[in-house]
């Protein structure tokens, strides 16, 4: 039993599981960055956003909304996880390198935490665990 545990083996039931957890709370936090964001665009004009693309607060904080809420579902579901995961890591190296680049790293690390969560799930996809797992796995029979 303890060799079982302790064993380095990559086994598919174990990476599926770790890439559920990975995508539950990868995208679930990240709903709790991107729902304040969408509250606060439906408040009404003038939007307060930083703008650190220089495509104005509006549309920045409408590309953040479309990535932190509506990307973060479907990362949370593993549905096209790896389309998904794309506009998420472009949030987060914006934040990282532009948006945080002059602070401390203690200011960046989330940014780089989450930002290291997209890309293994762009390499990686959902797992079996998901709606990605249930749609192609019946177009390929």
């Amino acid at each position: 039993m303890l060799r079982k545990i302790l064993h380095p083996g990559m086994y598919a039931p174990k990476i599926d599981l770790s890439l559920l957890i990975i995508r539950l709370l990868a995208g679930g936090v990240m709903l709790t960055h991107g729902i304040p964001k969408l509250q606060k665009l439906l408040a009404g004009p003038p939007v307060q956003f930083a703008d650190p693309l220089g495509m104005g607060a509006e549309t920045s904080i409408i590309l953040a909304i479309f990535a932190e809420v509506f990307c973060a579902l479907l990362i949370v579901l593993g549905l096209f996880t790896r389309l998904a995961s794309l506009p998420l890591l472009s949030t987060m190296l914006i934040a990282l390198f532009v948006v945080h680049w002059n602070d401390p790293f203690a200011k960046q690390e989330l940014a780089l935490i989450y930002g290291a969560l997209y890309a293994i799930l762009l390499l990686t996809g959902a797992g079996k665990y998901s709606l990605d797992n249930v749609i192609f796995q019946k177009q390929s029979k």
